[in-house]
């Protein structure tokens, strides 16, 4: 379910529409003024990293973590045929190291999709352009304003990316606490299973 949203909803999109959507935000900004660099220093403010490579790092760095369980379940099935051994009979299942391994790898990708979500809202004070901007950096003779280009389709794709990170997230959080809860109830039957009857000293008959 998380490398559908993943690589459907978020890859293609990002890949098919989101990039293209922002491929003029440096030739679109149009500022009320001709002096020369202006434009280029209130585009600079405006966008001090762009949304594309933000979220193609994003994409990088989400996906990173998921090499972790594909390393380990080669590592199984390369120990099991050097070896000749069956070890692990089912080298993909979550058991053992696995288990770990796969756990540690949600808590990353939910880091890292929480991560680059503080980031664009840190850098842009929010999720949403305004369609006018003021930029009064030298060397602009004044306070211009500035105005992003295509304001609208740009606040539709930030904010699709915005909540198909957050609901990447809530899976990611939703699978570790499954894993958990499902990871203890099987250590508390076993351990209740594997009590032994409380040891009864036979009763001798009264004489």
């Amino acid at each position: 379910m998380w490398l559908s949203m993943v690589f459907i909803f978020r890859l293609l999109v990002f890949v098919v529409a989101v990039q293209y959507a922002w491929n003029d935000e440096n030739k679109g900004l149009e500022c009320n003024t001709h002096q020369v660099g202006c434009s280029t220093v209130c585009y600079d403010s405006i966008f001090p990293i762009s949304h594309t490579r933000l979220w193609a790092l994003q994409l990088i760095f989400v996906t990173c973590p998921s090499l972790m369980v594909v390393a380990h379940v080669k590592y199984r099935e390369g120990k099991d045929k050097k070896n000749g051994s069956h070890q692990y009979p089912n080298p993909g299942k979550k058991k053992g190291g696995l288990w770990w391994t796969y756990l540690i790898s949600l808590f990353f990708k939910a880091g890292f999709d929480a991560t680059f979500l503080y980031i664009l809202y840190y850098v842009y004070k929010g999720f949403t352009l305004p369609h006018l901007t003021k930029c009064s950096l030298e060397p602009c003779p004044n306070i211009v304003d500035c105005f992003i280009s295509r304001p609208t389709e740009k606040n539709i794709f930030t904010w699709f990316m915005v909540v198909t990170s957050a609901l990447c997230i809530l899976m990611c959080v939703f699978e570790m606490t499954y894993l958990i809860g499902k990871r203890l109830c099987r250590e508390f039957m076993s351990h209740h299973n594997n009590e032994s009857p409380a040891f009864q000293q036979p009763t001798l008959p009264l004489e």
